[in-house]
């Protein structure tokens, strides 16, 4: 008997990077800190939980409709024009299992076998995956640390080829932190209508930015809205994580094939907790605006202990819950660092070589998962460990 299909054998495996490795060397140490999950660590706002607990109880447990509730598709709609600034019908939206499942959605039904995509590099990893279960071919494009991970349109035009289908953003990026500027974008935007290409616009983190800068949803740029297919989740800004809930918006002609794939995969998303959706769309926005705010004076206490010590650089991200650290003059790998930091002192950052080539010299450290206080205490576990290398 074959088994599993090649396809499945043949992708690379789905991978936690240092988190595994923590879990693995310190099994349920309550002492191991943990920066390298970019999970939020605040609770849901309790308006949006108990909108979905009134859902609950109001008998709201049968089949919905496949692409998402009315009343959550309007809501996104909404949203959509006035802070993304994306004209769309609910038609256009469908609602899906988190960014995640968004995504998937997208590249099962836009990428044939031999299909290239092209990711800017460092890259979340994640989408690789996706990419490959579909038969694509990934193309890296590295961008320039020196000029702070800035998108570099003419990189992106030089690898387009005959078989370049899409390429992937990640706009507020993980893994560098950059809000690439609407300059940038435009100028991606012209190759993509140049070479006729797809956009995956991933926007999990628009809402988290800091000192002033400015997010952009590329869909918003003349003549993208109809080659884009934007992608965003409550997980970051409404600490929705466990919900799984996320929605993706698009031009007309793709939403039949994406919902294919996630009628076939999911038929629905669970529709209680899309009251919750709806919930945290109209609702009260303090509770997340708290949390921007309270994300940023963890990244000062991060950006303000580490850069400046002897090997490391780690100017503030301008966006996401991720600062990314230069760590090449302390003259260790990244996942070597990673490895010694771990298991000197229970402090887990992940490796930037997890984000392919182009992160290698660098370290993501996640400052939206712990307590003030406990980062308070890795920075200091971190000094030391940086003044013993010394």
């Amino acid at each position: 008997m074959k088994w599993p299909a090649t396809r499945i054998s043949s992708s690379s495996p789905k991978s936690f990077g240092m988190y595994q490795r923590a879990a693995a060397l310190f099994p349920h140490d309550p002492d191991v800190i943990h920066l390298e999950v970019g999970r939020p660590d605040c609770d849901t706002p309790a308006h949006i939980k108990q909108a979905a607990i009134d859902a609950l109880q109001a008998g709201r447990v049968h089949y919905g409709e496949f692409p998402g509730e009315l009343d959550l598709r309007e809501a996104i709609c909404t949203r959509l024009a006035r802070h993304n600034g994306i004209e769309a019908s609910p038609a256009q939206v469908i609602v899906t299992n988190g960014l995640t499942h968004a995504s998937y959605a997208t590249v099962m039904a836009a990428i044939d076998p031999g299909d290239e995509v092209i990711l800017l590099a460092p890259y979340y990893p994640q989408i690789i995956n996706k990419i490959e279960l579909a038969g694509g071919v990934v193309v890296a494009v590295p961008l320039d640390a020196a000029a702070g991970f800035a998108i570099d349109a003419a990189r992106i035009e030089a690898a387009v080829t005959p078989r370049t289908r899409m390429v992937c953003i990640v706009n507020p990026n993980n893994p560098t932190g950059r809000v690439h500027t609407r300059q940038e974008l435009q100028a991606l935007a012209d190759v993509a209508i140049r070479h006729d290409l797809l956009v995956l616009s991933d926007e999990v983190y628009e809402r988290i930015v800091y000192d002033g800068a400015q997010h952009t949803s590329i869909a918003s740029l003349p003549g993208m809205a109809e080659r884009t297919i934007s992608l965003f989740a409550f997980t970051k800004a409404y600490a929705m994580d466990g919900w799984r809930l996320g929605y993706l918006v698009a031009d007309p002609r793709f939403i039949p094939a994406i919902l294919k794939v996630t009628m076939n995969d999911v038929s629905h998303v669970n529709t209680f907790i899309q009251a919750g959706g709806v919930a945290a769309l109209t609702g009260d926005q303090c509770a997340a605006e708290q949390m921007v705010e309270e994300d940023r004076r963890r990244r000062d206490l991060v950006c303000d202990t580490l850069d400046g010590l002897a090997g490391i650089r780690c100017p503030r991200p301008q966006g996401t819950i991720y600062a990314f650290a230069d760590i090449r003059g302390t003259g260790l790998g990244s996942q070597a660092f990673a490895d010694r930091l771990l298991a000197q002192t229970k402090v887990s950052v992940e490796s930037g070589a997890f984000y392919g080539p182009a992160g290698e010299g660098f370290v993501r450290i996640c400052f939206g998962g712990e307590p003030y206080a406990r980062i308070q205490t890795a920075m200091d576990r971190m000094r030391g460990f940086l003044q013993g290398q010394g």
